[in-house]
């Protein structure tokens, strides 16, 4: 089925039914955003930078907080990690727990050059 309006959404999500799924579509993607019809989503990330692009986040997306559910990395290098909606928003510090044994040996050798 092509979904022309976001309305189109609002009233499926109303029905008994599967899921909703949209794929690589920026503009439909930024409208349910906006519109805060968004449950969940995958995220694909893949290690190339082009210099350009469209913006998953677009400025009107309604802010939205969602959790990492799972992720895994492919073969090939992609990193797919799987969210879902969370609630309020939470500011949270993105340090990690701990350094790992590189970053020390880093900073070790960070204070002994000075």
């Amino acid at each position: 089925m092509l979904l022309r309006d976001v309305s189109d959404v609002k009233r499926l999500k109303q029905e008994d039914g599967p899921n909703l799924v949209t794929q690589g579509s920026t503009e439909l993607v930024h409208a349910l955003l906006a519109n805060v019809l968004v449950e969940a989503m995958s995220i694909f990330t893949v290690p190339v930078v082009l210099g350009g692009g469209k913006k998953l986040f677009a400025d009107g997306s309604a802010p939205n907080s969602f959790k990492l559910t799972s992720s895994r990395v492919s073969s090939t290098a992609v990193l797919i990690g799987h969210y879902e909606r969370d609630g309020e928003i939470k500011m949270v510090d993105g340090a990690l727990d701990s350094p790992s044994k590189r970053e020390i040996a880093r900073q070790k050798r960070m204070k002994r050059e000075g």
